[in-house]
């Protein structure tokens, strides 16, 4: 019989011998290069909010040497983000267990001072039909940019406003429009005039001196301004960067956060209570919610709004950013407002928060464009590819007025899905063609035009099948650093593996999402999805790795043959050899 101490000796014995190139990357024990990682970033968060600068520094230069530090970084960068398999100008990516245990300790031993290379120009095309400048920094800058976020975010987290949501861990486009909702709801509602600020290219801008001078005296700041003014390669050529941090880098969203750290100050916000379970502000205060470079000021009056509009104009200035005069105006909450793909908007007393008419009107097309280039394929391509799109919209605007929008989009796709299925049985008639694809398909709901296939049983599922709900704002300056919020970071988190469905998100939920192999998270917790397209990515993340064996569903050991358990295929194949490893030994 294998026991927890033997097989704790055995996965010792291979991860933390001698640190040496022959790292087995897939046997390292996650949970305790996390948990490390995690007590360290809460020691800088705490020493932070102690305003102990000395014993914050010293903190930070331990997180920069800690050697599970870098193994965490590597992790995050080659396995987790959604950018792992692009390259910078070198070409080099690290897909493979060998390459990322060679980075690692190739990372780990590097001694001299760090040389940051061009990061590659590439567009991504916006919702407004312009093109949006992405900077790729080299695969080793991002590692490099990841250990130093591990050290300079909870230093930040314990400082940052309380009302900033963008790019934080633990917090989200949903928390700023909860905020929005608490600050606007009610027949008595104060704040009820609008300054609707647009920043102009803000991470293109930023003052690198201001910036440098906002990190103090932080142990890797040289680093960080190597990275600033690395410089850009577009097609071929190179072109310094004099100012402003590029968007694509790991560290990027930080820096801007920094950036804009005092906002709140600057808008003329007072607070009468700001601690980690919430915030008062002053009667006569307005209140300013802001997700990275987008922000709502909410005031009494106009010329409020306009003496703000005015303040942060000057506030902007020397740090390199001003406003898009196009896009910033001053409204009243009756005509409403779009901000982060949602309309708000004030009805006889009444706070509706819905999905933006741009929104919908990108959704449709979308649908449509996707619909039209499945012709010729059958039904299961069309769900497959649909249901992602699907799963992300209604996750994204589920807590908004959305039930009116979600039948208005399900009559749309039917539409198209049904001019599809004409399509593809020209020669049959119309009967025909309805019978095989549409019918009560899913037994829990009674709706006979549910689009399916009847060879493999599967359907589409339909927006208004997800349940609306308002969410839950994150209290006050709560962080996940702060050790003693554990358990508030991890009812929030079982809120959201309800998502998924079915028998993944039982399985999550049983498992607190935690693999038993390593005890580590089978998706990854800390920065939430933001967008329909990300929640999109994340709902199907889950059945990707078990498509792919990176996450299996393996019988448990012990009585019960019928239960199953989520567990990383590493931690499988490593429970299994350390089982032949015992009874070798016995």
């Amino acid at each position: 019989m294998t026991t927890p101490e033997l097989v704790d000796k055995l996965d010792t014995d291979v991860v933390n011998g001698p640190q040496d190139d022959n790292l087995e990357w897939d046997a390292i024990w996650w949970r305790s290069v996390e948990d490390d990682v995690r007590r360290l970033r809460r020691r800088i968060f705490k020493a932070s909010q102690d305003g102990d600068l000395k014993r914050v520094r010293n903190l930070q230069k331990l997180m920069l040497r800690s050697r599970s530090n870098t193994l965490h970084s590597v992790r995050r960068v080659t396995q987790h983000n959604a950018g792992r398999k692009t390259a910078g100008i070198d070409g080099e990516v690290a897909l493979t267990a060998p390459d990322r245990a060679a980075l690692a300790v190739d990372l780990h031993r590097h001694t001299t001072p760090w040389q940051a290379r061009p990061v590659k120009r590439v567009y991504i095309p916006k919702a407004n039909g312009t093109q949006r400048p992405l900077g790729i920094p080299v695969l080793r800058d991002r590692v490099q940019q990841a250990r130093v976020a591990n050290a300079l975010e909870p230093e930040w987290e314990a400082r940052f406003e309380p009302r900033s949501y963008g790019f934080r861990p633990g917090r989200g486009c949903h928390d700023a429009i909860e905020a929005i909702y608490w600050t606007l709801k009610g027949q008595r509602a104060k704040r009820q005039w609008i300054l609707d600020a647009d920043l102009s290219a803000a991470f293109d801008r930023i003052d690198h001196d201001r910036l440098i001078a906002h990190l103090g005296t932080f142990p890797a700041r040289a680093m960080v301004a190597g990275w600033l003014a690395a410089g850009v390669i577009e097609r071929g050529r190179f072109a310094p960067t004099e100012q402003g941090t590029p968007q694509g880098g790991v560290i990027s969203p930080m820096l801007l956060n920094i950036a804009l750290h005092g906002m709140e100050e600057a808008a003329g916000v007072r607070y009468l209570r700001r601690d980690t379970y919430g915030v008062e502000t002053r009667a006569d205060s307005p209140v300013l919610v802001r997700y990275a470079d987008d922000f709502v000021v909410m005031c009494h009056t106009k010329d409020q709004a306009e003496q703000v509009w005015c303040r942060l104009g000057e506030w902007l200035v020397p740090r390199g950013l001003a406003f898009n005069e196009d896009k910033t105006h001053i409204v009243h909450a009756d005509h409403g407002f779009d901000f982060l793909g949602f309309n708000i908007r004030r009805y006889r007393g009444k706070l509706l928060i819905k999905p933006s008419p741009a929104a919908m009107k990108r959704i449709r097309q979308r649908l449509a464009a996707e619909v039209r280039s499945l012709r010729g394929a059958n039904a299961e391509a069309v769900i497959r590819r649909l249901t992602p799109i699907i799963r992300g919209w209604s996750a994204y605007y589920r807590n908004a007025v959305s039930k009116e929008a979600f039948a208005t989009l399900d009559h749309h796709l039917w539409q198209h899905l049904y001019r599809w299925a004409l399509r593809s049985h020209q020669n049959k008639p119309r009967h025909w063609v309805v019978n095989r694809y549409f019918g009560m398909f899913n037994p829990s709901r009674q709706h006979r035009w549910v689009f399916g296939d009847r060879h493999s049983g599967l359907y589409l599922r339909q927006f208004v099948w997800t349940k609306i709900g308002r969410h839950r704002l994150v209290m006050g300056t709560a962080s996940p650093d702060d050790p003693a919020l554990d358990q508030y970071w991890a009812d929030r988190r079982r809120k959201t593996y309800s998502l998924l469905g079915g028998i993944t998100a039982s399985l999550l939920l049983r498992q607190h999402g935690r693999c038993p192999g390593c005890d580590t998270f089978l998706l990854s917790a800390d920065h939430g999805p933001q967008s329909p397209q990300e929640w999109g990515q994340w709902t199907s993340t889950l059945t990707r790795a078990l498509r792919s064996n990176a996450v299996v569903m393996d019988a448990a050991q012990g009585d019960d043959p019928t239960a199953h358990r989520l567990m990383h295929a590493h931690c499988r194949q490593r429970e299994q050899r350390n089982r032949q490893r015992v009874q070798t030994i016995q």
